[in-house]
């Protein structure tokens, strides 16, 4: 049966493709998004674009509607909420970037956790069956521990944007202790593809290798990543919001780290170039390994990703083809 869901963050990066795969379906779809400055919002605008121009392909009763506004604006939120009678909320709304947040811990908690607060808040008030919320697999630190299990300690976050992703993990579980709230939060692994932001590294490299921007490379590109194309990512949001779990924490990864030099060369072969790189020291913040275990995602949510690493990269490739001028 079709659903009434909020997207918030829904002209953005991930945002954007969990709309279109709840769309795809038939689901009514209220995106939020401030279309902040992180990056530049006529970005943003041209994803919405891209959705609203694939309207005559949606299956009858699916509809799509666009809030220009804040998560930190409590009475929108409330309004919005009580308004739709929203079977879910999928919140993805958030100031992104490990590296970004340094220096910036209280813009990065007044958004990131203020916000979520009043996202919570309503969907206790008016009656939201499920809470997906956007966590990151950089919450588990850098840890010689591998793969990534959602049961390893969390508690040593390495810069203020992770730090506020755990947080809202655990403020996620006083609200299904004290308002038996279904809240899932779902870590993400190094996600890539189509609309990618322009500070994440496969973009970062795609400009490189087209306008011969420098880009650094960490650690002689020796840092493994667990690649993961953002439609799987979708797919497994798309799965929780329709499974609700109670209270869980669920890694959504390819579960195969791959070496970021090997990325990087699969990047240049289907880019027919090469990327201008810098070899540099890594950042304090960052990380040398991710690797989800992906055990418990199979098992509570079906999902199964799809994508290999050089078929995302083509996919990414030729949207950024297109999106040149």
């Amino acid at each position: 049966m079709p659903k009434r869901i909020l997207v918030t963050g829904a002209a953005g990066f991930i945002g954007s493709n969990t709309v279109e795969a709840l769309l795809a379906r038939g689901d009514t779809v209220v995106g939020l998004d401030s279309f902040d400055a992180y990056y530049d919002p006529q970005l943003k605008r041209r994803n919405v674009a891209e959705l609203r121009a694939a309207q005559a392909h949606w299956p009858a009763g699916a509809a799509f509607e666009l809030v220009e506004g804040d998560i930190r604006d409590e009475a929108l939120v409330h309004r919005l909420c009580k308004q739709h009678r929203f079977d879910a909320i999928v919140h993805l709304a958030a100031l992104a970037g490990v590296r970004a947040s340094i220096g910036q811990a209280k813009l990065y908690y007044d958004v990131n956790v203020n916000g979520t607060i009043h996202m919570l808040d309503a969907a206790r008030d008016h009656g939201v069956g499920s809470f997906v919320f956007a966590s990151t697999s950089s919450v588990y630190g850098e840890t010689d521990k591998v793969p990534f299990l959602e049961t390893d300690p969390c508690d040593k976050p390495l810069a203020p944007y992770p730090a506020s992703k755990r947080a809202v993990e655990l403020l996620g579980y006083a609200y299904h202790n004290l308002h038996a709230l279904n809240f899932t939060a779902l870590r993400f692994f190094t996600v890539y593809g189509p609309r990618n932001r322009p500070d994440m590294m496969a973009h970062k490299l795609l400009d490189s290798i087209t306008q011969g921007k420098s880009v650094p490379l960490y650690n002689g590109g020796e840092l493994r990543r667990d690649w993961t194309f953002v439609k799987d990512i979708a797919a497994g949001i798309v799965a929780a919001v329709d499974r609700p779990q109670g209270y869980e924490i669920i890694n959504l990864g390819r579960g195969e780290p791959v070496v970021l030099g090997d990325f990087v060369r699969v990047l240049e072969e289907c880019a027919g170039g090469k990327a201008k790189l810098s070899n540099e020291p890594m950042p304090a913040a960052d990380v040398t390994y991710t690797f989800a275990d992906i055990a418990k995602a199979r098992r509570l949510l079906g999902y199964a990703p799809q994508t290999s690493v050089r078929e995302g990269v083509q996919a990414l490739w030729q949207w950024y083809r297109g999106r040149q001028p």
